[in-house]
């Protein structure tokens, strides 16, 4: 049973699943700024785009 344990790499993939969340996470609130003006500007270009439609 001991030696199953060890040899069960389910975890492994939980460990990096929540590595990869935390960087991303990080990135976002590192980046928060910049992503909210590049947001905002796509958005007005699709309402600038779609009034003249």
């Amino acid at each position: 049973m001991l030696r199953r344990f060890w040899s069960e790499e389910d975890a492994i993939g939980t460990v990096e699943l929540i590595l990869i969340l935390v960087v991303l996470i990080g990135l976002v609130i590192i980046f928060k700024d910049q992503l909210t003006t590049l947001v905002n500007k796509i958005f007005k270009t699709i309402n600038s785009k779609a009034t003249s439609i």
